[in-house]
């Protein structure tokens, strides 16, 4: 049994927050949880933490929070496209073809089909081993995401923000893997921190196949995740308090998950090879950190909703991130005995009347065109038979 040791007094507790990846549904499903946690856990500001991690699409998230862009802020942003027009997330920034990339490969394809050609004839090669010689005018990446760093550099630059690792108020880190050599690399940290972190967020969400590597000191970096899952150890490392964990992604317990055919499959594959290597460094984190207490949340298994969700798909959104908010809301409310005791070590209360609030939503559901036309209409009506009887 673990015995921990009293903080001493009158020092505020250190709490850390770890945010893994999942492409847009990780990213939505962060957002509803956070605006869940953000309303229920008193005594806990997500815009005024001592360190953030993110990993991939966590990244994204963690970059916002580390700004003093508030959960509630972000779902206005990337949820309800509801922030000021400057900040309103656009999906299309996300699906501009890589056109440098492709015109860069283009220029080698005359050179490479007159040397296939020559191996194919003169050379004596087959001509499916002469063709793998063309390999390397394939495109690393179909979408360009360069815009994502343009835009963030703009957001974090405007008053009371900052696009430099090294001026925030609290510490952020960001995990990339480098292509050369498959090493994980933590932009923020001392020798990492004088790269721009909307370029940070970038490299740690360029995932292999859709989005070229992001260039970053002359060498090549790619999606986070193929290294590290949550990485919470940058946190850790640092004897913190109290580290919380979301991971959005878990593989589901699904009968007959291959009706589904090959994406189904793959989908599964994927979510579990993620989440094994998670499981493993949580339990590693719990022998090695004893003194710190780790929370870890992330969707049930069972949870169907969440299973038939394209976890590239924007839009569904609202729908995901309200399943998210009030999922969460029922995950504090089932552990309320458990939790109380180990957040309230942390001076953070759980408001109980926040979670028997059964009203509470996150994302108001849209009207109906016909109903908000028939609306509009009426207060017209309305209007004009106002001045109708009342003409001074």
């Amino acid at each position: 049994m673990t015995v921990r040791r009293p903080r001493p007094a009158g020092r505020p507790p250190r709490i850390a927050l770890a945010l893994a990846g999942g492409g847009p549904l990780g990213a939505i499903y962060e957002i509803g949880a956070l605006c869940a946690l953000e309303e229920a856990l008193e005594g806990l500001d997500f815009t005024a933490l001592p360190h953030y991690v993110g990993v991939s699409a966590g990244g994204f998230i963690a970059a916002g929070l580390a700004n003093g862009i508030a959960p509630r802020e972000m779902c206005a942003s990337f949820i309800e496209n509801t922030a000021a027009g400057a900040e309103v997330f656009d999906p299309a920034w996300l699906t501009i073809p890589a056109w440098r990339e492709f015109a860069g490969r283009a220029q080698r394809l005359p050179a490479l089909s007159l040397r296939a050609l020559w191996q194919a004839t003169w050379g004596g090669k087959p001509v499916l081993q002469a063709l793998e010689g063309m390999a390397p005018v394939l495109p690393t990446g179909l979408f360009s995401n360069e815009e994502v760093h343009l835009r963030l550099q703009e957001i974090f630059s405007r008053p009371g923000r900052s696009n430099d690792f090294r001026a925030l108020r609290g510490r952020l880190t960001l995990l990339a893997t480098e292509l050369d050599t498959g090493r994980p690399v933590a932009f923020g940290a001392p020798g990492w921190d004088h790269v721009p972190v909307s370029r940070a967020v970038q490299a740690t969400c360029a995932l292999p196949g859709l989005f070229p590597p992001v260039r970053i000191d002359g060498r090549d970096y790619v999606d986070g995740a193929l290294t590290k899952t949550m990485h919470a150890s940058a946190a850790l490392q640092e004897s913190v308090d109290l580290v919380l964990c979301i991971n959005p992604l878990v593989p589901f317990a699904v009968r007959d998950l291959a009706a589904g055919g090959l994406a189904a499959v793959l989908g599964q594959t994927f979510r579990t090879m993620i989440h094994s290597r998670l499981a493993l460094g949580m339990k590693h984190y719990a022998r090695a950190f004893p003194q710190t207490d780790i929370l870890l949340l992330e969707p049930d298994p069972g949870d169907r909703e969440l299973f038939g969700a394209n976890p590239f798909s924007y839009g569904q959104r609202r729908r995901l991130a309200e399943h998210a908010y009030q999922q969460t809301r029922a995950w504090l409310r089932a552990g309320q005995a458990q939790l109380a005791p180990k957040l309230e070590r942390h001076g953070i209360r759980i408001r109980g009347e926040v979670l028997q609030d059964a009203g509470r939503v996150l994302v108001a559901p849209p009207r109906p065109r016909r109903l908000a036309g028939a609306l509009g209409r009426l207060h017209t009506v309305l209007d004009d038979l106002e001045r109708t009887l009342h003409p001074a």
